[in-house]
């Protein structure tokens, strides 16, 4: 079975509307093989190109009108393309929890790979490249807690701050934030110690 063929065979299995990447064809020819047998694919139609390095299988919902992928599937795409991990935006995060009721202009996420953007549609999709000690949660949502953590700053986060995702997170989930002061800068680390002692005095 050829390179093209062997393409066309996985593609087949694909979901429609799922985002994937050359990296999905790994192992079954060199990359310009690959890249060449994706053009062809792309302008018969029977993928769409997204952005550079990026596919789907087009997907037509009702009334004939096509379907893209959700950001957050775009952004998971691209991270595991290079093994990164990812994570909510701070900005996404405290309006998750509360803290702010503005809604991001952007789909932005953070990662511990390449920054990079890709248009969807009329939104546009960015990956920010942030340092690895605002990942080590990331997946879960004491994740989503450090990163609005992180984006409301050293002026914003206080005890308080603390108490309201205490009580917006599972306790499980919590303790897991708590346990990870090694990542934490002095200023989190003053506001949860001041979240600590107010709750020592209710023990």
């Amino acid at each position: 079975m050829n390179t093209s063929q062997a393409i066309r065979e996985r593609i087949a299995a694909q979901l429609a509307g799922e985002p994937f990447t050359p990296a999905l064809f790994a192992g079954l020819g060199s990359r310009a093989a690959i890249d060449q047998a994706l053009m062809r694919l792309n302008k018969a139609g029977s993928i769409e190109r997204l952005g550079h390095g990026l596919y789907v299988v087009p997907k037509v919902g009702r009334f004939g009108i096509k379907t893209l992928p959700a950001p957050e599937q775009i952004a998971h795409t691209l991270a595991d393309a290079e093994g990164a991990t990812i994570e909510i935006h701070g900005a996404e995060a405290a309006r998750r929890f509360g803290f702010s009721t503005q809604m991001p202009a952007q789909a932005v996420f953070y990662t511990s790979g390449s920054s990079r953007a890709v248009r969807l549609g009329k939104m546009t999709v960015r990956l920010q490249h942030v340092a690895s000690r605002k990942l080590v949660l990331a997946g879960r949502p004491a994740g989503q807690a450090l990163s609005a953590l992180w984006y409301l700053g050293r002026h914003q986060v206080t005890s308080g701050t603390f108490r309201r995702i205490a009580q917006k997170l599972a306790p499980a989930e919590f303790q897991a934030l708590c346990s990870a002061k090694a990542s934490m800068p002095a200023w989190m680390l003053d506001a949860l110690s001041g979240y600590e002692r107010s709750e020592e005095k209710y023990v």
